[in-house]
């Protein structure tokens, strides 16, 4: 089994590659924290490449149980065709609905699960799925089966620190945070997304980008996927590079800035500031 490390596509750190290879090593869940857009989803896909496994995504919301990952008994399916006479009705298994992590537990080969932003859903959830992370298998009680895993998946967790988890929890799990890159990690990125890109382009708008960041106050800072989205719009609209020059004193608003700024507030704070240099 080949170990994870980075690609031509996608740029980790030596601190992210050891924790990806001792999580797999453990057989631990890799939790990954860091702040939106550094890349944990992807993350993912690119540790089931090096590894050769499928990729079994369960992408967390505000309303997800814990329970869905393994099954649910569909009782409405089994109500309506209990009324249509169907046959099936009498086979309380064809009303059981299989999971993520079902589908994982029985897949013939290994594989990666994705349970991602798991910070999102009700601060039991991760509590809920300590016993199957850990034992590797569950009960149906419908059915009265344990379903056991054939192979034990890679499992990696993706949090935006929204909420804590709980100690247990993180116990069980190997600890990644992924830092913000910084500006020679960026360029290294930006390279691997955009080779054809214009020398002088790529470091004034990393010149505005970074300046961006750091305006205090900002609700939300954009990330490497908005300074991608960005410069993929720089690159369409084929805009002359004296429109971004800047300089540390002079805060502007940078041409179409709302791949950057995601909300009101943060635009028109922004536009404030820069007035305000303009004046000084």
């Amino acid at each position: 089994m080949a170990g994870f490390k980075s690609t031509e596509r996608y740029i980790a750190s030596r601190d992210l590659e050891v924790a990806v290879n001792a999580s797999v090593t453990l057989q631990r869940p890799l939790l990954v924290k860091g702040e939106p857009g550094t890349g944990k989803t992807v993350l993912a896909h690119e540790i089931a490449e090096a590894l050769g496994y499928p990729l079994i995504e369960w992408h967390v919301k505000s309303t997800t149980k814990a329970q869905q990952g393994l099954y649910e008994y569909d009782a409405v399916s089994r109500l309506r065709d209990g009324q249509l006479g169907d046959e099936r009705v009498h086979d309380i298994a064809n009303y059981i609905v299989r999971g993520k992590l079902w589908e994982a537990f029985e897949a013939d080969h290994p594989t990666v699960v994705l349970i991602d932003e798991v910070d999102k859903a009700d601060i039991e959830f991760p509590n809920d799925l300590l016993l199957e992370l850990d034992r590797m298998q569950f009960f149906v009680y419908e059915t009265r089966k344990t379903i056991v895993a054939k192979h034990r998946p890679v499992v990696i967790i993706t949090s935006n620190n929204e909420k804590e988890l709980p100690d247990a929890f993180l116990r069980r799990c190997f600890f990644h945070y992924i830092r913000f890159p910084d500006r020679e990690t960026m360029e290294k990125i930006v390279q691997a997304h955009y080779p054809d890109i214009k020398k002088d382009l790529a470091r004034e708008a990393m010149n505005v980008f970074f300046q961006v960041r750091e305006v205090p106050g900002l609700k939300k800072k954009p990330a490497t996927s908005e300074l991608l989205d960005w410069l993929k719009l720089l690159m369409v609209e084929d805009l002359p590079v004296e429109a971004l020059r800047t300089n540390e004193k002079q805060l502007v608003i940078p041409p179409l800035h709302g791949a950057l700024l995601k909300n009101e507030q943060d635009v028109h704070l922004f536009e404030r500031l820069a007035f305000l240099a303009r004046r000084g």
